[in-house]
């Protein structure tokens, strides 16, 4: 087959009927049994996207799509619905997110149309969502009925009293052992309380600024990982064991690490 050759939906959708017709492994599964590879399908096109690699972005995008032929076909099968039905649905959902560009009604958020179809505001939330992404997708929702801030100056002093909070509840606990394990007493569970609080406050000032708190997380464990990395580099060069090295050494070499990315981060212009 030419590799330049342009290729169509339908042509997808014939290779997956062709498949799960000739192919053992194929033919076997079922949606229960495509679950896990879904999920690993999805994350897997995330950190392609969070590499900024095109190719391993197209490839991992045909794997997701890959996904949804084999679900749509297995339920062709089951005589439940089919990729036709899929598709329609999409384009029905679409227009009507945007009825402005697909109708004569005026343009209106999202969130504020949907919630008119809600019974609750966690109706459709899948429960597995990570719990960072579930608290952004809550606070949309809540957005979408008017109970939100007018700006960010209103999540920015929340953030600063739930930390408030979380220090009271610090001082009130009796010194421990860091490194033992943490006795689950009342006190675990306030100050437990107080600091699902905080990030939950901390969640909502991203949103609020137009930042995704998961991506944001994402891209500080990045950078955390990055240098510390460098900071192993450099305590392996200079003979430090870095597991006895202690906080001061550690420090100082993580400013020095610090230090050594900026030199290196290219600046416009």
């Amino acid at each position: 087959m030419d590799d330049t050759s342009t290729h169509s939906l339908d042509d997808t959708l014939a290779l997956m009927r062709d498949l799960r017709a000739r192919c053992e492994w194929d033919a076997s599964q079922t949606h229960e049994s495509l679950r896990p590879y879904l999920i690993e399908e999805a994350h897997e096109l995330d950190d392609a996207i969070r590499l900024g690699d095109d190719s391993l972005m197209r490839e991992e995008l045909g794997d997701v799509l890959l996904q949804v032929l084999f679900h749509s076909v297995i339920a062709e099968e089951r005589g439940r619905f089919s990729f036709s039905d899929v598709a329609r649905g999409l384009i029905t959902k679409m227009q009507g997110r945007h009825p402005h560009l697909y109708g004569d009604a005026a343009r209106e958020p999202w969130e504020k149309m949907k919630s008119k179809h809600r019974k609750s505001i966690a109706d459709g939330l899948p429960p597995s969502l990570p719990a960072l992404h579930r608290a952004h997708r809550l606070q949309d929702r809540a957005a979408g009925v008017g109970f939100d801030w007018p700006d960010v100056e209103g999540p920015a002093a929340k953030v600063e009293e739930e930390l408030q909070e979380v220090r009271e509840e610090l001082g009130n606990r009796a010194p421990r052992d860091s490194h033992a394990p943490p006795v689950l007493d009342s006190q675990h569970y306030a100050l437990e309380a107080e600091l699902g609080d905080l990030l939950f406050a901390v969640v909502n000032l991203c949103r609020k600024a137009g930042v995704h708190s998961s991506i944001a997380l994402d891209k500080a464990n990045a950078k955390f990982e990055r240098r510390f990395q460098q900071i192993e580099r450099m305590a392996a060069e200079r003979g430090i064991d870095v597991s006895h090295a202690g906080l001061e050494i550690l420090d100082s070499l993580w400013d020095e690490a610090k230090t050594l990315e900026a030199d290196e981060t290219p600046r416009a212009g």
